[in-house]
């Protein structure tokens, strides 16, 4: 042990387990990993709360890369399936199943695959997401709308603004009048701030190449693309999702990491760290942590120390640190969610699709709820994601309403109480359920949800260089690097983190490249 380089990661979320699971596979000898985290759980922004025998999924959690290392991790740790789930044999549905895979009705270390079905609901009516080219479209906007979505598209495709911000980004590529109808009050909700006032780097990282021209081009090739021929993320149709939610993969990962000698400290948050001398190159030597629940302070001493917590928050625990870069970082700008959960014997929308689903639900599993008369967001339906999240997926439905706030405004500071009746009327007023089908319910809240690309977000160059100036730390995942990553992308932080202190390199250019350029997930990736 006396020999061992100590690593600290701060953080239990899909980049920093990531990280010491990769750490420990190639250089089991090499480190003492030490994992800590403030929550009571692992997984982070992944993790799966559970309640009386349902499961929640913050956020929602597609398994889908283009990443090779990626993929064969995910399958390292839970398998696809090899046998028909639940609702596949209820469903008599056919889906493609793993030579020797498990069988998801005798184990849980088992991935499932699903169908991807994510709409908009505008107008009190379906529209596919990403909007597609088809009469329903053109129906559910009606004539006068459809007109001008039209002219207000070519029009974009003559004339292209500068691309200044968020707002420019989406008119470029769909026109005034789509943007107006599926872009403008969502992403406000979203962020709490106009799409004029955020960076267009939101929309380069989570758009990437799609267009209306992405959209036709899709409907048109369809019927003649190979199964695995390239398609953008947004337009995938299916995905990997583990049974009982995507915390069930990292609760697995983390059990691997403590086999494997790794330490994981829950209840555990980050205070600040020592450096050795006041130098703005100098290195980190050791960190103090608190113990939550014992209010105990701890002084963990380490050669290296990786962060996924936020900026602000590294920057407030870590000295000499250039000044004018700590002002900036303090201040940076995140949203914060809540969901609440709604046990339902019913919804008041029906199925006219021609997929089948139990019960006859509609199938999807996002929808996006673009009425600008409510507060809610989105809204997940858990008995698509997967039967399992469920405890009685056949005569109940576990619906998952998210709403994007600031910690401390009025809808966070409401009493649970009030909250989940909030967000109960809004579905009966919009028509998803009525009022006497709600059996049970519960609110959860997670802060800093989401890097906002707004406010000191435009220092973040300077901010980035002066954590580069400390040579023994990394700083990965979506908080860790401010940045909007998927799942897949934190982990591949993870990956990259571990791959430089293994080889001892202190060059964190590539590190903070993944997921930084349009072009990153477009490509199959095998690193």
């Amino acid at each position: 042990m006396a020999d061992k380089k100590t690593v600290l990661i701060v953080g239990a979320g899909p980049a920093g387990l990531t990280a010491a699971y990769e750490l420990l596979r190639q250089g089991q000898d090499k480190f003492r990993v030490i994992v800590i985290d403030e929550s009571t759980q692992v997984g982070g922004l992944s993790k799966t709360i559970f309640y009386k025998g349902n499961r929640i999924d913050l956020g929602g959690h597609r398994f889908f890369s283009k990443s090779a290392a990626v993929n064969a991790l995910w399958e390292e740790i839970l398998p696809m399936q090899g046998s028909p789930s639940w609702d596949d044999i209820k469903l008599e549905r056919c889906i493609p199943l793993s030579p020797n895979g498990p069988d998801p009705e005798k184990t849980d270390r088992v991935m499932l695959h699903r169908n991807r079905i994510s709409r908009i609901y505008f107008l009190r009516k379906f529209f596919d997401y990403p909007i597609s080219i088809k009469f329903q479209t053109f129906a559910n906007m009606g004539l006068r709308r459809t007109i001008r979505s039209g002219f207000g598209y070519l029009a974009s495709c003559i004339h292209k603004r500068p691309v200044n911000s968020l707002e420019d980004f989406y008119i470029n590529r769909f026109g005034r009048p789509l943007y107006s109808m599926f872009f403008e009050g969502y992403t406000e909700k979203l962020w709490g701030v106009h799409p004029s006032k955020i960076a267009p780097d939101w929309g380069a990282q989570r758009v990437k190449e799609l267009s209306l021209m992405g959209a036709l081009i899709n409907a048109i090739t369809k019927p003649f693309r190979k199964a695995d021929a390239k398609v953008e993320t947004s337009l995938i149709e299916s995905f990997a999702y583990p049974k009982h939610g995507p915390g069930h993969l990292w609760e697995t990962m983390a059990d691997l990491v403590r086999e494997m000698g790794g330490e994981i400290r829950l209840q555990t948050r980050f205070i600040s760290a020592e450096r050795d001398g006041s130098d703005r190159d100098a290195p980190i030597v050791s960190a103090d942590v608190e113990d939550i629940a014992s209010g105990a302070r701890i002084t963990i001493p380490c050669e290296v120390l990786v962060s996924s917590m936020p900026v602000c928050d590294l920057y407030a625990g870590v000295p000499n640190l250039d000044e004018d870069a700590r002002v900036a970082a303090l201040a940076l700008p995140y949203r914060d969610f809540m969901t609440v959960g709604l046990l339902v014997n019913r919804l008041a929308i029906s199925n006219q699709t021609a997929l089948k689903t139990i019960g006859n639900i509609v199938p999807d599993c996002w929808i996006y709820i673009q009425e600008n008369d409510v507060k809610i967001g989105r809204l997940q339906i858990f008995n698509n994601w997967s039967p399992y999240m469920l405890k009685d997926p056949e005569h109940t439905v576990w619906l998952g309403l998210e709403f994007f706030c600031r910690e401390g405004d009025d809808m966070w500071t409401m009493s649970d109480a009030d909250f989940i009746k909030l967000a109960k009327d809004e579905l009966v007023k919009i028509g998803i359920i009525t009022e006497d089908a709600v059996l049970d319910s519960i609110r959860v809240r997670e802060k800093k949800a989401y890097p906002a690309y707004f406010g000191t977000y435009s220092q973040m160059d300077s901010i980035r260089d002066a954590l580069n100036a400390v040579p023994n730390l990394y700083c990965i995942g979506r908080n860790g690097q401010h940045r909007y990553n998927n799942m897949d992308h934190s982990m591949l932080t993870g990956m990259e983190a571990a791959r430089l202190i293994i080889t001892g390199s202190t060059d964190r250019t590539q590190l903070w490249q993944i997921n930084a350029e349009e072009s990153y997930h477009e490509e199959s990736s095998e690193s």
